[in-house]
């Protein structure tokens, strides 16, 4: 397994070092790993134990990520680590998210940064995502490639829970075009049992990304009894429309998985009913995830379907040098025509 010292990081006494990469902010004894799983005290110097050590590389819709006002219809190479700084018990990728190389030494082919690059080039794909776990624990890796991708003419993006620090989202800002933000529930108390995180960093970075010219997309993932009371939906939204009305917000519906596998998938009227709540927020647009409708980009001025999609397929777009075809209006977001 590859190391690579990791950046964003201070030394204290007794080679014990403090993370400065996400708001965890760990102090990590010698030899000790933060709570990411991947990055590792070793004799004061802090290193990135995943540099370059792909457990996932895909090529994926753009939509899938979800991003659906960033270039729709085109395909971005997806690369992910092992290894994730929350610890969510209704994690859908947890086989790689929740592995450590600390606990099991899993041994990922090499996929260096111009490797990516490359192989994404090559593949006709217009951006590189990093996805599947979470980007900011492979910073280092996600830092070089997108640095890399931009002299090559690539786009990348995070999907990302957005608990990264402010510096650590500043260095890697001007490399990063778009993010899609996980914003799990707007109740700290949910971040602190189920994610071990908190939720201000998560706003803090929402409104961080807007500020720095990165294009947002937010995502939900309603879980029956847990995050979709009216006050929570209510509150979610308003957040996401103060920052900005042109963000879209994605609502997701939750199906059993990892330990939350005695919760019931959500109704589809829960979700019906949190779209109902954005528009009335004044979010242009809201979007359902996991079911087959109100997936569509509609004209928030004139209502007209702009781009018709069915799952990750679009089928239809009528998207004209970033306007209406209908009425003109600009359609906020990157498009390819």
């Amino acid at each position: 397994m590859m190391e690579r010292e990791a950046l964003l990081y201070e030394k204290l006494d007794n080679h014990r070092v403090r993370c400065g990469l996400c708001a965890h902010q760990c102090k990590i004894a010698s030899s000790q790993y933060g709570i990411c799983g991947v990055r590792q005290n070793r004799d004061g110097v802090l290193t990135s134990r995943v540099y370059g050590q792909a457990i996932a590389a895909n090529v994926d819709p753009i939509e899938k990520k979800p991003l659906y006002h960033f270039f729709p219809g085109s395909f971005s190479f997806s690369v992910a680590t092992v290894g994730c700084n929350f610890k969510c018990g209704f994690c859908q990728n947890w086989q790689i998210s929740q592995v450590s190389p600390k606990d099991d030494p899993v041994l990922s082919p090499t996929l260096m940064p111009e490797d990516i690059v490359k192989e994404a080039r090559g593949r006709k794909c217009l951006s590189i995502s990093y996805t599947y776990t979470e980007p900011t624990v492979f910073f280092e890796y996600a830092y070089d490639t997108a640095r890399l991708a931009k002299t090559a003419g690539l786009y990348n993006n995070f999907v990302t829970n957005g608990y990264m620090t402010k510096p650590a989202l500043k260095m890697i800002s001007p490399y990063l075009d778009a993010a899609n933000v996980d914003l799990k529930s707007f109740s700290d108390d949910f971040y602190r049992q189920h994610c071990r995180a908190r939720l201000k960093p998560v706003l803090d970075s929402i409104k961080l990304m807007k500020e720095l010219g990165i294009w947002v997309e937010v995502t939900t993932l309603i879980i029956p009894g847990q995050n979709d009371s009216e006050a929570e939906l209510k509150n979610i939204a308003e957040f996401i429309a103060g920052v900005g009305q042109d963000i879209p917000w994605h609502i997701s519906r939750f199906h059993p998985d990892y330990q939350f596998l005695n919760y019931p998938p959500t109704p589809v009227e829960v979700l019906k009913k949190a779209q109902a709540r954005g528009k009335k927020a004044g979010l242009r647009y809201v979007y359902l995830g996991n079911i087959l409708e109100n997936s569509d980009t509609c004209c928030y001025n004139c209502g007209k379907i702009l781009i018709k999609r069915l799952y990750l397929d679009i089928s239809e777009n009528k998207i004209k040098n970033g306007r209406c075809s209908s009425c003109g209006t600009a359609v906020d977001g990157a498009f390819l025509i």
